[in-house]
C-alpha cells in the first residue's frame, strides 16, 4: 500500500521495520493521534491493533481518526499507561512505538516487562524516534542496552526517516 505524504517520516520508518503481515495482533504503544494506527489497520485484513495511550486526549484523535476501523473490529483502543496494561500473555505478535521518550528517559524495566509477557515467544519490539532534537548517537546505546537486558537479536536502525531498534521476544 503506497503511502501518503502526510505520514511522517518516522512512521514511515516504524512501518518499514514492522514489515507487517496481513494476520498479526499488533500492539502500539503511545498511539498520539492515530497515524501509525490507520497505516497499520491499512495492512491487517484478519489481524488486529490494540492502541495504547495514557493521554485521554490522544485515545479521543485515535479513536475518531479510526472509527472504521474500531467498528469493524480490526482496532480496539485502551487509555492505559504501559506498566498498567493487562494484556493476556503471549497475545501480541508485534508491539512498536513511535517517540515514546520512556524508553530512554528513565528506566523501563516496568514497561519493558510488560512487553515480555504480552509479546509471544519470538514477537517482535519495534522502537522509532523521529529526526529531532534527540541525538541518535546518544539514545540509540541506551536503546539497545536496556533492550538487551530482556530481548534478542536487538538491533539499532539508522535510517534518513528515523533511528530506532528492533528486539525479539526470547521464549
Amino acid at each position: 500500500m503506497a503511502l501518503t505524504s502526510a505520514v511522517p517520516d518516522r512512521v514511515r520508518l516504524a512501518l518499514d521495520l514492522l514489515d507487517l503481515g496481513c494476520s498479526e495482533r499488533v500492539m502500539e504503544v503511545g498511539c498520539g493521534p492515530g497515524v501509525a494506527a490507520a497505516e497499520v489497520c491499512a495492512r491487517l485484513t484478519t489481524g488486529s491493533l490494540v492502541a495504547t495511550d495514557r493521554s485521554a486526549a490522544a485515545i479521543a484523535r485515535t479513536s475518531r481518526r479510526n472509527a472504521a476501523a474500531i467498528a469493524a473490529g480490526r482496532m480496539s483502543v485502551r487509555q492505559v499507561a504501559l506498566a498498567d496494561l493487562d494484556l493476556p500473555a503471549a497475545s501480541v505478535d508485534v508491539a512498536f512505538a513511535i517517540d515514546v521518550n520512556l524508553f530512554w528517559i528513565r528506566d523501563p524495566a516496568p514497561e519493558l516487562a510488560v512487553l515480555r509477557r504480552v509479546l509471544r515467544p519470538d514477537g517482535r519490539l519495534v522502537l522509532v524516534f523521529g529526526h529531532g532534537p534527540q541525538d541518535p548517537e546518544r539514545l540509540l546505546p541506551i536503546l539497545t542496552d536496556r533492550l538487551a537486558a530482556g530481548f534478542a537479536d536487538v538491533i539499532a536502525h539508522r535510517s534518513p526517516l528515523g533511528f530506532g531498534a528492533t528486539a525479539r521476544r526470547v521464549s
